[in-house]
């Protein structure tokens, strides 16, 4: 009786250690395997960086294949049309239309459409009587390479751009300048128009190299005063 009850007590006694040890065993796992935030330690997680949108992405695509800065580019424009004063302009990427059908080339500079896709500035430029002429510009090589009378303009149209053109005192140049003091980035776009309130503004989008989020800033075309500033995150 002694000997069968000191082995049971010894199988009593290794069957408790074992359990001891599945359990610190499974308890060593855990802690290997899971942090108190429910992530496992020996792995840490990246924070993955938020990816861009379609229209940054375009603009980070778009922005660095321009060699002409927006300015060269208006100066270009405006000498195309006598006496003529720039009203907008916009870098974007040239159109099939432009390539099937190039207008007229232009009589100080001809040059060959660029390919379609590739990087140009769109001007549109307003003589004395308000006729508004579309001039092409290529954004890498400066050159003009289409020009043509836009179509629709009856002589109400032109004449209230013609007016609009002599209350702005300040010239796109001027509201640039406000702009880009405001807020550092590569300037895209710059438009006369006109907000709710038929206060006559230049229009100036300037993206940030950094995050490629555009911000317009409307500046008041009469006294160079900021009216508005939207950031467009998208």
């Amino acid at each position: 009786m002694a000997v069968i009850c000191a082995l049971g007590s010894s199988v009593l006694l290794l069957t408790a250690c074992a359990n001891a040890d599945t359990a610190r065993s499974s308890v060593a796992e855990a802690a290997q395997t899971e942090s108190p935030t429910g992530y496992p330690t020996g792995s840490p997680t990246s924070t993955a960086s938020p990816s861009l949108t379609e229209d940054q992405a375009e603009r980070k695509a778009l922005i660095p294949m321009a060699k002409v800065t927006w300015d060269k580019a208006a100066d270009t424009a405006v000498k195309e049309v006598p006496e003529g004063k720039l009203v907008d302009l916009e870098l974007k990427r040239v159109s099939d239309e432009a390539t099937a059908s190039p207008g007229t080339p232009s009589p100080s500079t001809p040059a060959p459409a660029p390919s379609e896709g590739a990087a140009e500035w769109e001007a549109k430029v307003a003589a004395e009587d308000g006729t508004v002429h579309r001039i092409d510009v290529d954004a890498v090589t400066g050159e003009v390479f289409r020009t043509q009378i836009e179509p629709d303009q009856d002589a109400d149209d032109k004449r209230e751009l013609a007016d609009r053109l002599r209350e702005a005192t300040q010239t796109p140049q001027q509201a640039v300048k406000v702009a880009t003091d405001k807020i550092k980035g590569t300037v895209t776009s710059v438009e006369l128009d006109e907000n709710d309130d038929q206060q006559l503004l230049w229009s100036v989008d300037v993206v940030s190299t950094d995050d490629w989020n555009k911000t317009t800033v409307d500046v008041d075309a009469k006294n160079g005063k900021i009216l508005r500033e939207h950031v467009d995150r998208d």
